[in-house]
């Protein structure tokens, strides 16, 4: 993730264009790594950071701390967050990349959320506070030929209980902005301030407008983010047509291939929610009507992240 420029330059650029919020304060990273973003902290001019990682990478934040010379204002803590005891009672700063694919596969929103509700003062900030979710339509014939119609005749055999796996299973890749179909709609605004642990469950409804004639494949997810605390508004987005991102975008599927004219709509809600067994997968149910001049559908798919 070092080397997604867009993901880390933002943050770097949130923390040194806004070093007021720093200043002597005290700063939590969550989900530390490397400790990159503890490092842009501590060099901001923040009191002390303390950096929480689970996994063995904690050990070479550790080293690469003392080697960048901040073993006095970063801490590195090795453990799971609800296991690890902060030496101080509050801090004035959680700043996290807490996103996953899809926003939310295997995210640490729940994470972050734990950590404000037991560190973070009253008038602490996070950073970031805010993350968008958005829906658009493409064509992309090629591909789901390549990924789901395979299945129907492969070496002259019949496989296609694979290709009704094969589309439940959304896919995570770079869309080309030429294959837009549709606008692009605004599906949730998760206000990470405000949020509590079930709001990663929501239905939400779409309407997708063609921009043009053309034939629609497959959903696009894709999510924005936003620091607003800072002295002007910065973030960065994982769309299309923004730079690429690790994140890229999530492609859904749809059974029916759809023929539909510009201005046409497809209409239809998403349903997402943790998986019961495993919280950090995803469910996603989407209900979708389309009743255009060439080609009338209505359908319910299941997808699962995992």
């Amino acid at each position: 993730m070092l080397k997604d420029v867009v993901r880390t330059k933002t943050y770097q650029n949130v923390i040194y264009q806004n070093k007021f919020l720093f200043k002597n304060k005290i700063v939590l990273d969550v989900g530390a790594g490397t400790g990159i973003l503890s490092l842009f902290c501590a060099k901001a001019g923040a009191a002390h950071v303390y950096a929480v990682e689970c996994s063995d990478m904690a050990d070479m934040a550790k080293e690469i701390v003392e080697s960048n010379g901040f073993s006095e204002v970063v801490t590195v803590l090795k453990g799971e967050i609800e296991e690890i005891e902060l030496p101080v009672a509050k801090v004035d700063i959680i700043i996290s990349e807490w996103m996953g694919y899809f926003l939310l596969y295997e995210n640490m929103l729940n994470t972050v959320l734990y950590a404000r509700d037991k560190w973070l003062v009253s008038d602490g900030i996070l950073l970031p506070d805010k993350a968008s979710l958005y829906l658009t339509a493409i064509e992309d014939a090629d591909y789901k030929e390549d990924k789901i119609e395979f299945w129907n005749n492969v070496y002259g055999f019949n496989m296609s209980c694979i290709k009704k796996q094969a589309i439940m299973e959304p896919l995570v890749d770079t869309v080309d902005q030429k294959q837009i179909v549709t606008d692009c709609q605004l599906l949730k605004i998760m206000d990470i301030s405000q949020m509590v642990s079930g709001d990663a469950s929501f239905t939400v409804p779409f309407k997708l407008v063609a921009e043009r004639d053309d034939y629609i494949h497959a959903l696009v997810v894709y999510f924005d983010v936003s620091f607003t605390k800072c002295r002007k508004l910065m973030g960065f987005s994982t769309g299309p047509r923004s730079r690429a991102t690790h994140w890229k975008q999530t492609i859904l599927y749809l059974e029916d291939v759809l023929t539909i004219c510009e201005g046409e709509v497809l209409s239809g809600n998403m349903t997402v929610a943790p998986n019961q067994k495993d919280p950090r997968d995803i469910d996603i149910m989407i209900k979708y009507a389309f009743n255009g001049q060439r080609c009338v559908v209505s359908r319910t798919q299941y997808y699962k992240m995992w």
